[in-house]
């Protein structure tokens, strides 16, 4: 996964992405009935945006991250709303040991297209869920390489049938997606595109 997030984290926090997470949070609790029973995992967390619009909703919630500049964001955030249900963790799926505690709620923000084995990571992830359990993937529709500027190494946005399909094969079920946000940014060259990011939600 990028690592190089240590020194955005301070300003990560930009209206726009808030809204992007409220946008995305917003279609999660139109998806999933959330309840307090639930333990919530958020992978690729960041500073915690999606996880803080979820929070009142879901029990205990784990945001994992392995930057550590974005998890001190995350706890100062955490501090500051006393939101005692919310812990965070350094950790890289690839490299470490899984929760061993089940989760009910699985969910990633514009995290998956920067991991290499999405095949591996999606059986990780159900292998952490509880029977019944939900995994929510927002991410980008698939793209010509144009969103990330200079060197990158991860996808370019996901076909969302063919994600769809990988989950399937998993055993997921009820697998639907709709696109949810579209991000407005400036590419090479200094034009303007709009890229459409989807949610996709399964059943384990």
């Amino acid at each position: 996964m990028t690592t190089n997030f240590d020194a955005k984290a301070k300003t990560w926090d930009t209206p726009e992405k808030i809204e992007r997470a409220q946008a995305i949070a917003h279609l999660i609790r139109g998806k999933v009935r959330l309840t307090r029973d639930m333990r919530g995992f958020e992978y690729g967390c960041g500073t915690g945006l999606l996880s803080f619009c979820l929070h009142d909703q879901l029990g205990h919630i784990t945001m994992a991250d392995n930057s550590p500049g974005m998890l001190a964001v995350a706890e100062e955030k955490i501090q500051a709303a006393g939101a005692t249900h919310m812990t965070h963790v350094q950790l890289d799926l690839m490299e470490d040991a899984a929760p061993e505690t089940p989760f009910q709620l699985i969910y990633t923000m514009l995290t998956l297209h920067h991991i290499d084995d999405t095949d591996r990571i999606l059986e990780i992830f159900h292998s952490m869920l509880s029977p019944g359990g939900y995994l929510c993937i927002a991410d980008l529709d698939k793209e010509d390489g144009s969103f990330h500027s200079g060197a990158f190494d991860g996808h370019h946005g996901f076909d969302q049938q063919q994600l769809q399909a990988k989950l399937e094969c998993l055993g997921f079920s009820d697998v639907e997606s709709e696109i949810c946000y579209s991000i407005d940014k400036e590419v090479a060259g200094g034009s303007r595109r709009s890229f459409p990011v989807f949610l996709m939600t399964c059943k384990k």
